[in-house]
């Protein structure tokens, strides 16, 4: 399996540490978050992985360059326009291209969650795309049937619904927070590469548009599990607390 980590935001909600460096260069317990989604994703055994790059992209170049992590790491450059999520895979596509299906996998989240379990319901499954989703609260969530297939989304604030289904399918949908990761297959891939070509587009519009000819199931682990969001001063604040907790519990 390949994978591609979404390393190019802005990061604004970070400034001013992230005036100097990128997101996915922030440390929790001493080490970058990209390194640390590089490692979990070459234990569970991708071999290789894509990383886009837009905010201080030679950083990142650089990072990537100075250390070896046991896997082939290849670029994809933002430096002319930040794609966002959709415009960002479509990119990569040609250096994600293969037999298998890809995990795509946000720099910025903290969690242990079992990469392994959530390969192997998607591929048991034959879902076109996998996505973690859990009963988190925030305020937009993505609507889900009672199989377990996306139906639409939700602005739980606002009450706006966004779905190719009618009302009596949408009302008895559960709703879930969808956490940053997900597993989509190479079809699915090409259906993105043709959405909107060469522009920027976040991928929940497109699952939100395709949920109606698409297999899009969520996945939620079976076990407890840590997620943290380390995109604001808290969260990452929470993170780093986390880590040094775990540590004590562990030595």
């Amino acid at each position: 399996m390949k994978a591609m980590i979404f390393a190019a935001g802005l990061g604004t909600r970070l400034a001013p540490l992230t005036d100097s460096c990128p997101k996915a260069l922030i440390e929790v317990g001493g080490k970058p978050m990209l390194r640390r989604v590089i490692e979990r994703l070459r234990d569970a055994g991708v071999g290789e992985m894509v990383v886009n790059v837009h905010h201080h992209a030679d950083m990142i170049r650089r990072y990537l360059e100075e250390n070896d992590f046991g896997v082939r790491v290849m670029i994809s450059d933002e430096s002319d326009m930040l794609l966002d999520t959709g415009g960002g895979v479509a990119r990569a596509s040609i250096l994600l291209e293969g037999d298998e299906p890809v995990m795509l996998y946000n720099a910025d989240i903290f969690t242990d969650f079992p990469i392994a379990e959530m390969v192997a319901v998607h591929e048991r499954s034959g879902a076109d795309v996998t996505l973690l989703a859990d009963s988190r609260a925030t305020s937009r969530y993505l609507m889900f049937d009672e199989a377990g297939y996306m139906r639409g989304w939700k602005n739980v604030r606002t009450g706006e619904v966004r779905s190719p289904f009618h009302a009596e399918v949408t009302d008895r949908c559960r709703l879930l927070a969808f956490g940053g990761i997900h597993i989509i297959s190479q079809s699915a891939m090409r259906d993105i590469s043709g959405y909107r070509p060469g522009e920027k587009f976040s991928i929940t519009p497109f699952y939100i548009d395709r949920c109606g000819v698409l297999s899009i199931q969520a996945y939620t682990p079976t076990s407890p599990y840590k997620w943290i969001d380390i995109g604001k001063p808290e969260t990452l604040q929470q993170a780093r607390e986390e880590y040094i907790s775990f540590k004590k519990r562990t030595e």
